[in-house]
């Protein structure tokens, strides 16, 4: 709501800066009748209407930019996670010494394709990709697809996640392990 008001405004700056300079060009070529008013408040009125079209453009020009900057950290921060996840997965596949067709079929898995999907995709049976899974979950020491991706979840969120959501404090979180310890 802060953000709505400020644009709201700038936009009507801007509507009735060109308003006033389209009605002045298209009075001179209708019959329109207007009540002359004098040259200074004249210039005065279209001084503001162009001051106004100067500050619009110049607030959006700058909302543009900082929208772009902010898309771009964005866009660093995903890729950023998006590698952290990479490495993740591949450090756990490596921790259950997964075949290579098991990192194929957990990856999937861990996306949340079905049996039949995975099979389809690796060119192969149902029936070995649902050994394959199993044979993941052991390794994983899970009971299904559920746990598999809870796992990666619970990884990516993290304590301070979980104490945030919990209510904890860091001085709370902190104590509590300090004092199991």
């Amino acid at each position: 709501m802060k953000t709505i008001l400020p644009v709201f405004i700038l936009f009507l700056v801007q509507m009735t800066g060109a308003f006033l300079f389209l009605f002045n060009i298209f009075s001179s070529y209708l019959p329109w009748t207007i009540s002359p008013i004098a040259w200074p408040v004249f210039e005065f009125i279209e001084i503001l209407a162009a001051g106004g079209l100067l500050i619009g453009v110049s607030v959006s020009g700058f909302w543009l930019w900082n929208s772009l900057r902010a898309r771009e950290r964005a866009e660093k921060s995903l890729r950023m996670a998006s590698s952290a996840f990479a490495d993740l997965v591949s450090e756990r596949f490596t921790e259950w010494k997964l075949t290579p067709a098991e990192r194929d079929v957990a990856l999937f898995t861990i996306k949340g394709l079905s049996t039949a999907d995975v099979a389809m995709m690796r060119n192969t049976s149902s029936g070995t990709v649902k050994a394959q899974t199993n044979s993941i979950y052991r390794k994983a020491d899970v009971a299904g697809r559920g746990q598999l991706q809870a796992l990666f979840l619970e990884d990516l969120m993290g304590d301070e996640f979980t104490d945030r959501v919990s209510g904890k404090k860091k001085s709370e979180a902190g104590s509590s392990q300090h004092a199991a310890e």
